[in-house]
C-alpha cells in the first residue's frame, strides 16, 4: 500500500506563474502524490481526484503560507495520515537576468597599485564597460573577487579606499562579493571545512567593507569552481550568504560544480530557475550560461533555448570569467605553462546578450532583491 506523499511539487521549488495560475493573491498550484488506495485525500483543504493508489489536486498558496500539506483518510474517517512540502511562491514574477563576473583580481591591482590613474572607477576600462551595459541596458552586475594574486604579490588589503564613496554610490547596480582567496590551486575548496571557508571568506570581505562599503555586499555568491562541502557551506550561511549560484548539469553521471548536492538534486536544480535545500535555508540558482565557453554564434541560441522553457526562462543567470577580458596578462597555471584566455569578441559576446534579453523585456536584477530578484 502507497504511502502518502507529495511527489509534484518539490519541496524547497521556487513556484511562480508557470506553475499554476494566479487568481485573487494566491498561487493555484497542481499538485500530485501518492496515497493508500481508497483514501480520501485533501490539499490545503481542497478536496483531491483519487485513482488507485495516486491523487491529484489545486492548492492555493499565498504570500502568508507556502506550505503544501495533503491529509488523508479512509471513507469517513478523520484524517490520520498528513504529508507537507515547503515551497516559495512569487506571486510577482517576470522575466529577469543578472549578469555575474567571476575570477576578478586583475582589475583590482590596477586600481590598487596606480590609484593616481584612476580619478574615478569608470576610468579603468573594465569597470567603464560594465558602466557602459548599465547606462544603456540598466544591466546589475555582480563581481565576485579574490582576496590576492595567486603569486601572493599583491592583495586587496593594499587598495586604497579612494573611490569607496563611488562604490557606494553605484551600489544600486555593482555589487562585489567573496569568490575564493585566490585563483590557484584550482578547486580550493573541495574539501574544505567550515573553518577554511570562514576565513577565506572573512578575508575577502572585510577588505570590500573597507575599500567599498557595505552597500556593494549581498547574500549571494558563487563560490571558485562552485565547490564546496555542506559545513563549508553553513560557513557562508552563518555569514549571511544564502544564495549559490551553481553550473548543474549532470554529464556521464558527474557534475562536480554543485556544491554539497548529490547528482540527483543537480540534475533537479538543471530543470528549474531556482530550488532551496530547506532543511539548511540554501537556496542554489542555476547557471544558464558561462558565456566565455561559448561562441560568439553561440550565445543567442543558448538564450533561446533558456527562455524557451518556463522552468528555466524566468531567471537568467549569465556567468562571465575576468581573465578573458585580459589582453596584457598572462595567466600562470599551476604547471607552469602561461596562458592569455583573452577573447577577441568577449565585450560583443556579453553586450549582444544583455541588448538580446532587453530586447525582450527582461529585467535586471539581483536574486537577493525581493523574493529572488522579484518583488513583493
Amino acid at each position: 500500500m502507497a504511502d502518502l506523499r507529495i511527489t509534484s511539487p518539490r519541496d524547497g521549488d521556487y513556484l511562480n506563474r508557470h506553475d499554476g495560475r494566479i487568481e485573487g493573491e494566491a498561487l493555484l498550484v497542481p499538485v500530485t502524490g501518492t496515497c493508500p488506495q481508497g483514501a480520501v485525500v485533501t490539499v490545503n483543504g481542497n478536496p483531491a481526484v483519487v485513482t488507485g493508489e495516486t491523487f491529484v489536486a489545486e492548492a492555493p498558496v499565498t504570500r502568508q503560507d507556502w506550505t503544501i500539506t495533503a491529509s488523508c483518510g479512509c471513507g469517513d474517517a478523520p484524517a490520520h495520515a498528513t504529508a507537507e512540502i515547503a515551497i516559495m511562491a512569487d506571486l510577482n514574477s517576470r522575466p529577469r537576468y543578472r549578469y555575474s563576473i567571476d575570477d576578478n583580481i586583475e582589475f583590482l591591482h590596477d586600481l590598487g597599485s596606480s590609484p593616481d590613474t584612476y580619478n574615478s572607477l569608470f576610468d579603468h576600462w573594465y569597470l567603464k564597460f560594465w558602466k557602459l551595459m548599465h547606462d544603456k541596458y540598466g544591466t546589475k552586475v555582480h563581481i565576485n573577487t579574490y582576496y590576492e594574486l595567486s603569486d601572493h604579490s599583491w592583495n586587496t588589503s593594499m587598495m586604497p579606499d579612494k573611490w569607496r564613496g563611488e562604490w557606494e554610490a553605484n551600489s544600486d547596480w555593482l555589487h562585489l562579493s567573496f569568490h575564493a582567496i585566490q585563483n590557484l590551486p584550482s578547486r580550493i575548496y573541495k574539501d574544505a571545512d567550515y573553518d577554511r571557508m570562514a576565513h577565506d571568506y572573512e578575508l575577502v570581505v572585510e577588505q570590500i567593507k573597507r575599500y567599498a562599503g557595505e552597500a556593494v555586499i549581498n547574500q549571494e555568491t558563487t563560490v571558485h569552481w562552485a565547490e564546496a562541502p555542506l559545513d563549508a557551506c553553513r560557513a557562508l550561511k552563518d555569514r549571511g550568504i544564502d544564495i549559490l549560484i551553481g553550473l548543474f548539469w549532470v554529464r556521464n553521471g558527474q557534475c562536480t560544480t554543485k556544491y554539497y548536492l548529490d547528482l540527483e538534486q543537480a540534475d533537479y536544480c538543471n530543470t528549474r530557475d531556482a530550488w532551496q535545500d530547506t532543511k539548511e535555508g540554501l537556496t542554489f540558482v542555476t547557471c544558464d550560461s558561462v558565456v566565455n565557453g561559448l561562441q560568439a554564434d553561440q550565445v543567442l541560441p543558448m538564450l533561446e533555448t533558456q527562455t524557451g522553457n518556463p522552468h528555466t526562462g524566468e531567471m537568467i543567470e549569465l556567468l562571465i570569467h575576468e581573465q578573458y577580458f585580459r589582453q596584457d596578462r598572462l595567466i600562470v597555471e599551476m604547471d607552469g605553462k602561461r596562458n592569455n584566455y583573452f577573447q577577441s569578441d568577449v565585450f560583443e559576446k556579453v553586450e549582444s546578450g544583455i541588448r538580446w534579453l532587453a530586447e525582450r523585456g527582461y529585467e535586471p536584477c539581483f536574486w537577493s532583491d525581493g523574493l529572488l530578484g522579484s518583488p513583493q
